[in-house]
């Protein structure tokens, strides 16, 4: 099948200029000899208009120059088609595209897209906010709140947010249940992951994937901060997954735990962040897996 590619640039997406990328584009996809348009992306992040001028058009790859939020915001509308979607990651944390492989240069980016391996991926639901990655309530989301209220972007901005929120930081109180079985905690905070990403190499679910049918937990229960930062980093490194017991848990510093459902209640309104892009909180959270939600094109 003849392919015919869209190519969407965020023109505010991470901290590199777009000149060099859109003659990039152009001359590499010229090259072989594929029909492309580019457009830029939306404020609104509405692209409910897609499925139409993708049928119409015969359009066969959807390519996102841009972050985790406008994957997110293109993945949604083209849930179960048989679209691609291919990255060139332009983001401040690029979370999907690591956990795919994907290498964040340009001409590389554009010769996988090219070769136009893909792969299904998994999604999820939280209540009726779509996740192409990853969610979470707690310091990482109040995180993703005020670094979205800076001027520059960028790692360096994140990392400077990162430690201001860590001193400040207090637990949240939370219920999670699944499986008929439930627990009280009070946590820093809660990952909701299909990928094995933070963003910007940070592994905090180690053994994710982006197509096992399995949501991954990590909850960081309150603990001394010196004790929080080792604990995290040994997750980082060794996060092992247990199966969910409740007397087991009530001891354990972090949980690490896969389910495909479960129901989080949020008393005191946690902060919320999708796919690092702050979101607005809730009580209560119903959390599932999608399967096979979307096409992506992959290393």
């Amino acid at each position: 099948m003849k392919r015919k590619f869209i190519y969407f640039i965020n023109p505010i997406s991470g901290t590199k200029g777009k000149a060099v990328l859109l003659e990039k584009i152009q001359q590499a996809t010229n090259a072989k000899h594929i029909p492309f348009e580019i457009v830029p992306t939306n404020v609104e992040g509405d692209y409910n208009f897609l499925q139409e001028k993708i049928k119409k058009e015969q359009i066969t790859d959807v390519i996102v120059c841009g972050g985790d939020g406008t994957v997110n915001q293109i993945a949604k509308v083209l849930q179960k088609t048989a679209v691609n979607i291919g990255i060139i990651p332009m983001g401040s944390g690029n979370g999907l595209a690591f956990a795919a492989h994907i290498p964040k240069e340009y001409s590389k980016a554009l010769d996988l897209i090219f070769k136009g391996k893909s792969m299904e991926i998994d999604a999820l639901y939280i209540n009726d906010a779509f996740s192409c990655m990853l969610c979470g309530l707690g310091f990482d989301a109040q995180v993703a709140h005020d670094f979205a209220q800076q001027k520059k972007r960028g790692l360096a901005t994140y990392v400077k947010q990162t430690a201001k929120n860590f001193l400040k930081a207090q637990p949240y109180p939370f219920e999670i249940s699944l499986s008929g079985n439930s627990f009280h905690t009070e946590a820093f905070f809660i990952s909701i992951a299909n990928s094995n990403q933070f963003g910007n190499h940070f592994t905090i679910a180690p053994l994710a994937s982006l197509n096992d049918g399995l949501l991954d937990i990590v909850v960081v229960n309150k603990m001394h901060k010196a004790r929080m930062i080792w604990s995290v980093l040994k997750q980082i490194k060794y996060g092992q997954l247990k199966s969910f017991e409740h007397t087991k848990y009530q001891r354990e510093g972090i949980h690490y735990f896969q389910t495909k459902a479960l129901t989080i209640h949020n008393p005191t309104l946690a902060p919320l962040h999708i796919d690092g892009d702050p979101a607005n909180t809730a009580s209560k959270f119903e959390i599932r897996i999608i399967e096979k939600a979307f096409r992506l094109i992959v290393a």
